[in-house]
């Protein structure tokens, strides 16, 4: 058994490049993107564990070597793609964590690839989530930005672990932090961190609590939350609870776009899935850059908040 940082790379939204391309150019796309993932992680002292599809599974021994590896795939990535067209942007979703890893005729097995895998799957593209050990890991003058979005209950695991999302782009202002002597896990459940969740678009305003959800927006009023506009699905996107996590999973025709307040850039969702870390903006059918998209406003209530069905009471 060995201690080793786990990076679990998935690419985000490979399956409209398949639409467009078609299978034998989009494999072709993919396939070099995966391999050049992979060199990048080995050029940065990692090991690529295996391929699987769109994904790649790395492992450091270096803790500080996978972070830059990671951070700089982002980067060099984000350069590559900034002159493609945007349906054929392969975006990459990033979980890393830190434990105690037990390898099997090359393969690995632990709590920490379970965790990378997850938070994977819980990152939006072009985000690094990462475990509190991560950061913890890198000392106090390790120069990494990152931002805290709190203790989220992982599937698998009992106690919660405290997630990072990595400031790799440039521009983006945030936090360095410098770490205490321990982080300290708080016992949590899913009830005592959210209270529940508040939509508002126009003149509706909504607040639903943990046993509404799963939560239907869309245009008919069979809807849990109705945004009448041409522009939105019938049945447009949906937000359920998964480990202790809000999860906003897009089902429409056109698309959702999602911005965390402070945060200038959007993601993009096209039948993908995206972590609600924070309160923000979510675009129906439309981007943002389209003043005259139907935009919910969404807030996070805490555990200290009861909330009901129906319109929000002062």
């Amino acid at each position: 058994m060995a201690e080793l940082t786990i990076a679990f790379v998935d690419l985000a939204d490979s399956v409209s490049v398949f639409e467009t391309l078609g299978n034998d150019r989009a494999t072709q796309a993919v396939t070099k993107l995966t391999q050049w993932i992979g060199s990048v992680g080995r050029d940065n002292g990692g090991r690529v564990v295996k391929m699987l599809g769109d994904g790649v599974l790395l492992s450091f021994s270096h803790n500080q070597h996978a972070i830059e590896a990671i951070v700089h795939m982002q980067q060099e990535h984000a350069r590559r793609v900034a002159r493609w067209p945007k349906h054929l942007k392969l975006m990459m979703k990033i979980g890393v964590a830190r434990g105690d890893v037990v390898q099997v005729d090359g393969d690995c097995f632990g709590d920490a690839v379970n965790v990378a895998s997850r938070l994977s799957d819980l990152a939006g593209p072009e985000q690094i989530l990462v475990t509190d050990q991560v950061i913890y890991k890198l000392g106090l003058r390790h120069g990494v930005r990152s931002r805290t979005l709190g203790p989220m209950l992982i599937k698998g695991r009992t106690e919660p672990c405290e997630v990072f999302r990595i400031e790799w782009q440039p521009e983006v202002l945030s936090e360095f932090l410098t770490l205490p002597s321990g982080l300290q896990h708080q016992s949590v459940s899913a009830e005592s961190v959210f209270g529940g969740i508040q939509l508002e678009w126009l003149d509706a305003l909504h607040a639903f609590n943990l046993t509404d959800l799963p939560l239907k927006i869309g245009r008919v009023p069979e809807s849990d939350f109705v945004v009448n506009d041409p522009r939105v699905s019938r049945l447009h996107a949906v937000i359920d609870i998964r480990s202790g996590n809000y999860v906003l999973e897009d089902v429409s025709s056109y698309g959702t776009w999602v911005r965390f307040d402070g945060a200038e850039n959007a993601i993009a969702l096209r039948r993908q899935e995206c972590l609600l870390h924070s309160d923000g903006e979510i675009a129906m059918g439309a981007s943002f850059a389209d003043f005259s998209a139907p935009t919910i406003g969404f807030k996070l209530v805490d555990g200290s908040v009861t909330l009901g069905r129906g319109l929000l009471q002062a």
